[in-house]
């Protein structure tokens, strides 16, 4: 469309009625997909898992925060109650506001979710009006108050726009009569509250504090005073968001403000016994079938212990794991349920087979069997889909018994002195993806101190293995459960006083003989060592006693368990539809380096922005590129420092125009030092005063 006209004017082009179709979600993801035959299939798969992650884990949010979650409407329900009793002025003073300081812990991400679930209890069961704030909303006094005034009475809040750095008493005056106009609202609504589902006479005004240390202290004082004053009109109750420490409070409040509030602490769950609970919903359990590899586990718990702590980016790291998976192993269709993925088996088409028998587990799996079969399993189709059938069962049922015996493993030795094998049931799981697991060091040590635990010790340990293996349905399991039951009762029927027999007679010269030998005279390293020997061997000549060799029966038990089901995944056949493994690709995306992303663009700027004028073979930037890619190139080839003269004339001579070839004017100066200032901005250089004129480079590399 154009137009013809001579004068100037607006002119009106009336869109398209032919609606623009918007690519979604599952279009981006079967675009790009490694194979895209059974992509739509894959993406169906992927989101259902994905849907059971973020319901699962809302749910299990809220199990871990129930107590502290509890404990707090009855901190609110007991304040709003005795607002009006005689007991009131006895528990506190009219002045004081009640202040629930709920210690959350470093993971701040992890905070919203727990402050959302507190907001619905509270407007569902104690009060409707209930005021969520953040610090980077209220950043003066005026925007604190307008926040608590929208949010606690659901309207918009006009506040003036007067200078803030009136004097104080103006401020107040300013701010008690948007507290008073607070509170005749609240005097009005009360009467039509009682006649709702919320059975209480006083609802309070409940004030969230989701970060605290955040906020600016003065504004938060001046706040606290302003609201003391209206307490006894207005029933109001705080709540401190602390991520540190209790002493948060005292280090921002004089006393002459926290002594106007009345302060009660409540401790959520550590973050480390979330992540537990976390790994053994998600992890541990072979009713998620998708399972991660010992390095991808370990990348995402590095980034939990030593980055920001938070469960929310644990599992937002397994949901980036599980997309990377169903968006590049296409035989990730068959990453679901047992009988699901039979059934998809049987219509794999022959491309799919086809990736079966290049995967390195079916490749090792075959040559175990006789050359026939190989050649069977290589060329027939119908008898490799019957043998990945059993393979599929196969899998699932070693998962079903996998993580049984892996927890009765963590119960036995997760108590033992100084914690061979970890005291996480996390660290245990990371030994056992590596390799085998009896052949670790670690796992000698730990079945040795467990044939030196004591009666009441063994028994208590057995007692948690019974207690683990009790839900579990598999048939194996409820074998292993009735021969540990067994065991049990054995050990419990043992009277170690009477059975146990008592030390020959002639033993005691043996064993003491020696010791005092050592002490009448002194011995070299030789000696020492022979008669330590010698008192060793005189202890294996002893007969063990019925508790003994009956703790060494469990001891072997307990060892041929694990090495019959706790074998590494890579060992089991068809193990890449179900475990992920790219630990390089989850860490770029989780744990990226903008350094690296921003010199890359900088340096090979076609990559980004795909125009075929800045494509260089010799790793030049073409003059057409954007300045500051120009300017970028150029100030790597200067020293520690940079004359901006010399770098304005270089930057000239590679921008040409038809004509004044390298000369200065003031257009590409203009460029130039806006380009200069984005280098500076992204801290690729700096000011300095060594030289005039010059600049300081901050990248490495140069002389």
């Amino acid at each position: 469309m154009s137009t013809s006209s001579v004068s100037k004017g607006c002119f009106v082009f009336k869109p398209s009625t032919k609606k623009r179709k918007i690519a979604g979600t599952e279009d981006h993801f079967t675009r790009g997909c490694e194979e895209k035959d059974g992509s739509a299939l894959r993406y169906k798969l992927c989101k259902q898992l994905w849907d059971q992650i973020i319901t699962d884990t809302e749910s299990l949010q809220d199990h871990l925060n129930k107590n502290i979650l509890d404990s707090l409407l009855d901190f609110t329900r007991k304040c709003s109650f005795t607002h009006d009793n005689s007991d009131w002025t006895a528990q506190m003073r009219a002045s004081e506001i009640p202040t629930a300081a709920l210690m959350l812990g470093v993971n701040v991400p992890d905070h919203d979710m727990t402050f959302q679930s507190l907001s619905e209890l509270l407007r569902r069961s104690v009060t409707p009006y209930v005021a969520s704030l953040q610090a980077k909303e209220c950043g003066s006094l005026k925007l604190l108050l307008k926040r608590v005034l929208e949010r606690a009475m659901g309207d918009v809040v006009a506040v003036d726009d007067e200078d803030e750095e009136e004097d104080t008493p103006q401020i107040n005056k300013s701010v008690q009569c948007s507290l008073s106009m607070l509170c005749e609202w609240y005097k009005s609504k009360k009467s039509k509250d009682a006649s709702t589902e919320i059975n209480n006479s006083h609802p309070p005004v409940v004030v969230i504090f989701k970060d605290l240390e955040a906020f600016n202290p003065k504004v938060l004082q001046d706040f606290i005073q302003i609201c003391s004053r209206y307490i006894y009109q207005l029933p109001l109750v705080f709540v401190f968001g602390i991520a540190t420490s209790p002493s948060t409070i005292q280090n921002m409040l004089p006393h002459s403000v926290s002594s106007l509030l009345c302060i009660e602490l409540f401790h959520s769950l550590s973050c480390t016994q979330q992540l537990s609970t976390v790994i053994d919903k998600f992890i541990l359990t072979h009713k998620f079938p998708f399972k991660l590899s010992g390095k991808v586990m370990q990348v995402l718990i590095s980034i939990f212990l030593y980055h920001d702590f938070s469960v929310r980016n644990f599992i937002k790291g397994v949901q980036v794991a599980l997309l990377e998976h169903f968006y590049a192993q296409p035989l990730s269709v068959l990453c679901c349920e047992k009988k699901v993925a039979l059934d998809i088996l049987a219509h794999l088409p022959p491309k799919d087979l086809q990736r079966i028998r290049q995967l390195p587990s079916f490749k090792s799996h075959i040559e175990k069997l006789n050359k026939q079969d190989q050649v069977e399993l290589m060329t027939n189709d119908a008898s490799l889909k019957e043998e990945s059938k059993k393979l599929i069962q196969s899998l699932h049922k070693y998962h079903k018994n996998y993580f049984p015996v892996l927890k009765c493993l963590h119960a036995l030795t997760s108590t033992l002195p100084r914690y061979p094998l970890g005291k996480q049931i996390r660290e245990l799981y990371l030994i056992c993806l590596e390799n085998s697991v009896w052949e670790n060091e670690d796992y000698l040590t730990a079945m040795k101190l467990l044939k030196m635990l004591s009666k009441d010790e063994l028994a208590a340990g057995m007692q948690r293995c019974v207690d683990i293996l009790e839900p579990e349905k598999s048939k194996t399991m409820r074998n292993v459960l009735g021969q540990l039951k067994e065991l049990v009762s054995k050990i419990k029927g043992l009277d170690l006083c009477t059975e146990m027999s008592p030390p020959a007679q002639d033993a005691e010269p043996i064993l003491t003989s020696p010791l005092k030998n050592l002490q009448k005279k002194k011995t070299d390293l030789f000696q020492l060592q022979k008669t330590l020997l010698e008192m060793n061997e005189s202890r294996r000549a002893k007969k063990l006693s019925p508790f003994e060799l009956l703790r060494n029966e469990t001891v072997d038990f307990f060892d041929s368990l694990v090495k019959t089901h706790l074998s590494p995944p890579e060992s089991q056949p068809l193990n890449e539809v179900l475990y992920y493994c790219s630990s390089a690709t989850v860490r770029r995306h989780l744990n990226a380096a903008p350094r690296t992303s921003i010199q890359a663009a900088l340096s090979n700027p076609y990559f980004y922005l795909q125009n075929e004028n800045l494509r260089t073979e010799d790793g030049t930037v073409s003059n057409s590129a954007p300045d500051i890619c120009i300017t970028y190139k150029l100030h790597l080839e200067c020293g520690r420092l940079i004359n901006l003269f010399d770098w304005l004339e270089a930057y000239c001579t590679v921008v040409p125009e038809a004509e004044d070839f390298g000369k200065v004017d003031e257009v590409r100066h203009a460029r130039f030092i806006q380009a200069v200032s984005e280098l500076e901005f992204l801290g690729f250089i700096k000011s300095t005063k060594q030289k005039t004129d010059h600049v300081a480079r901050l990248t490495w590399g140069g002389c």
